[in-house]
């Protein structure tokens, strides 16, 4: 027996999708990972960089060079110094010169623990004007 065209109803109601419990479970997992969610202010070092290129400074208030090459190694006034004997080099140098300041030039490949001992060891020994400047 054949079904005539008329003979077939099709509900137009039956083949829609209903979206809004979708959308209601969706709102109620965003609400939850926001309130879940934990921001924590990591810690860090604030690093002041000077927006000006460096200036050549007066032979009276030369700075404290202080390099640290890719394997960690220090370096102040061209000679290699162990890392236990940078707060004695910096007082020395700090003594003859007090109006200079700490310069220190990190390899990228340094670790970022020997830069904050030599910043440490440059507080501890009284020089609080320290720059980090970019070796090229």
């Amino acid at each position: 027996m054949r079904k005539h065209l008329d003979d077939i109803h099709v509900d137009e109601d039956e083949n829609e999708i209903n979206l809004t419990p979708m959308l209601d479970v969706v709102f109620i997992m965003l609400i939850f990972f926001i309130v879940t969610a934990s921001f924590i202010k990591e810690a860090g070092i604030d690093v002041n960089r000077p927006d000006a290129p460096v200036t050549e400074s007066k032979p009276e208030d030369a700075n404290i060079l202080v390099l640290i090459n890719a394997n960690d190694e220090i370096w102040i006034d061209r000679r290699l110094i162990d890392p236990r004997a940078v707060r004695a080099n910096i007082e020395r140098m700090h003594a003859e010169n007090p109006k200079g300041s700490v310069v220190i030039q990190a390899n990228r490949k340094s670790t970022n623990k020997m830069l904050v001992w030599v910043m440490d060891s440059s507080r501890n020994a009284g020089v609080y004007n320290i720059s980090i400047a970019d070796q090229r």
